[in-house]
């Protein structure tokens, strides 16, 4: 690899791997989309998006990266396979050391922002009278059907994003009290 010019084939081995590394750093199953967020939109380790959005699908298809959940169930999960978790210790020094240790800080620096975006998720869709439907949810962090939901009616646009935005800040304290108020514990 003189020139530091990587053919096609090499770069699609090394974005692969790449990937990889990000998920096994993150030592949570992550969605498509944190995926894709974390390489290839606020990074650019893996230039193009919907190469980035291809090789998921090509590492699952070849085990080494698996599914957890499915779209009927709620949201899809992507964890590495034992496989690629192998494939990974035996071709990561293929990553060079400098981009390894670049992903190794951003995941650290960044790793409880990514986990709470897939744990609170928040959505809205528009009625035909005009008013928004916002549905609050919450995820545990191995569960693909949100373990809390909660659905309730914005008169306008902005008073749905005004929820949704109160929603991931405050959605811990949110549940506790809804939880406390409705189910006794002792």
């Amino acid at each position: 690899m003189s020139n530091n010019i990587l053919s096609e084939q090499e770069q699609v081995v090394l974005d692969k791997l790449i990937m990889l590394f990000v998920i096994d750093k993150m030592e949570i199953p992550l969605t498509e989309d944190s995926i894709l967020d974390i390489c290839s939109v606020k990074n650019t380790w893996i230039k193009n998006y919907m190469d980035c959005k291809a090789i998921i699908h090509n590492l699952v298809e070849s085990n080494l990266l698996y599914r957890i959940g499915n779209e009927e169930q709620g949201k899809v999960l992507f964890n590495i396979s034992y496989e690629g978790r192998e494939c990974l210790s035996n071709l990561y020094r293929r990553i060079p050391l400098a981009s390894r240790e670049e992903i190794s800080q951003y995941l650290k620096a960044n790793r409880l922002t990514v986990k709470s975006s897939q744990e609170y998720s928040a959505t809205y869709t528009k009625n035909d009278d005009g008013s928004y439907n916002v549905i609050l949810q919450i995820y545990e962090p191995l569960i693909t059907t949100p373990m809390f939901e909660l659905r309730i009616k914005a008169p306008s646009r902005q008073s749905a994003n005004e929820a949704i935005h109160k929603w991931k800040s405050q959605a811990p304290s949110i549940y506790e009290n809804i939880f406390n108020n409705l189910i006794n514990i002792n």
